[in-house]
């Protein structure tokens, strides 16, 4: 018998958020990522587009900026998409990380995080 595991829907991650989107930002993402709801991401300095959370990077994706309200895929184009940027409670165990973070780089992003009122809930 298999299992088929479900992956997290749109905007599931929440606990609590400000009135009237006010915790939502639509942002530019960089080209050719796939991402689902809950990915933390980061903000490039040079273009300011949004991708997934690199701790090892120098290019300001290595500094947590928020977390994917709904799953994303772009082209070589890129495009648009929401996160969660502030005034928001999320469930940790919803949050999509990237592969092989560290416990301390996670503990410094959960801060980053913490610094724009997104605070990580266990469930």
């Amino acid at each position: 018998m298999s299992v088929k595991m479900e992956s997290v829907y749109t905007g599931e991650f929440l606990v609590s958020e400000g009135n009237n989107s006010i915790s939502r930002e639509q942002v530019p993402f960089a080209a050719n990522l796939i991402m689902e709801p809950g990915t933390v991401v980061g903000k490039e300095s040079a273009t300011g587009a949004f991708k997934p959370l690199d701790p090892g990077a120098s290019d300001g994706t290595e500094t947590a900026a928020g977390i994917l309200y709904a799953g994303k895929v772009t082209d070589a184009s890129g495009g648009d998409g929401v996160i969660i940027a502030r005034l928001a409670e999320v469930v940790d165990s919803l949050l999509i990380w990237p592969a092989g973070i560290t416990d301390e780089q996670k503990a410094t992003a959960v801060d980053q995080l913490a610094g724009l009122d997104i605070i990580l809930r266990s469930e």
